[in-house]
């Protein structure tokens, strides 16, 4: 079990979940109580999109075995735990649950899961391996998962746009400092990413700009709600400052352990934007 957890990256999963109750609660249905936001619908929308998630790591691992063994070698799974026949099968039986289950929402809500498995298929198969295109499409994946939340209760929302880019942007951020390092084992197998193209220096610009593109989203939301202090004072402080403390740390790292401890700061601003959910009126 332990090892399946890792597989299926729990943690990611609990985060996704954690942005669709927040998008869900706070920015769909403000006026009802959480216990009047939550709908069966609703938790059916989250098994799904969970069976997608966790697919999605599945068949990335599949795809890597070679590659983790160099990249993260205490944390393979697929290979050492689990053969890749049942991995695979494994992956297989959660897509199809997770669109099946959006098909009992609807055929928009089907269909767009089915995309985001077929994507899901071809980043850990082809796109993962080329320049920027891999990374693109996991940050644009990262959006839809909020995004679906107001199409599943037909009620659009403009918040919930503003925090499908805000997801979009850290996630490309965080995409290209795994990138980054993994570049050793990405290398070894001829993959094509951002910092085997352009160098690790030159990545670096690329993500001092999209991380400078982050910070003026971020204060033009923060300039867009000057009018509520306690929202705009929890951005600053939760997403703002730590993002500036990224650009510092992006500076001075290269070493693996050091991009990795990035990526865990990338991933803690996406947590605390999620939660700036709270205190948006």
């Amino acid at each position: 079990m332990k090892q399946f957890l890792a597989l299926v990256r729990f943690p990611n999963l609990l985060i996704m979940l954690l942005a669709q109750l927040m998008v869900r609660k706070f920015l769909v249905f403000p006026e009802r109580s959480f216990q009047e936001a939550l709908s069966w619908p609703f938790a059916i929308l989250m098994v799904a999109t969970i069976c997608i998630a966790a697919a999605g790591y599945i068949i990335n691992d599949y795809y890597d075995i070679k590659i983790d063994r160099i990249n993260k070698p205490d944390r393979v799974v697929v290979g050492k735990f689990l053969t890749r026949r049942k991995a695979m099968m494994i992956h297989l039986y959660l897509s199809a649950a997770g669109v099946l289950l959006g098909l009992l929402l609807g055929w928009r809500i089907g269909g767009v899961l089915l995309g985001v498995a077929f994507l899901l298929w071809g980043y850990s198969a082809q796109f993962k391996k080329r320049p920027f295109v891999g990374n693109f499409t996991i940050a644009l994946l990262s959006a839809v998962m909020v995004l679906v939340v107001p199409l599943q209760a037909g009620q659009p929302s403009l918040a919930a746009w503003a925090y499908g880019v805000f997801a979009f942007m850290i996630s490309l951020v965080r995409e290209i400092i795994k990138d980054m390092e993994d570049v050793q084992g990405d290398a070894s197998f001829r993959c094509r990413t951002l910092p085997i193209v352009l160098g690790l220096p030159q990545t670096k610009w690329v993500l001092y700009l999209l991380v400078g593109f982050f910070l003026l989203y971020t204060g033009f939301i923060m300039a867009h709600r000057w009018h509520e202090p306690l929202f705009v004072a929890y951005l600053f402080l939760g997403v703002v400052v730590p993002t500036f403390l990224l650009l510092r740390q992006i500076f001075h790292a290269d070493r693996k352990k050091e991009y990795a401890r990035l990526s865990w700061l990338c991933k803690m601003i996406m947590v605390a934007g999620i939660c700036s959910m709270m205190v948006l009126r």
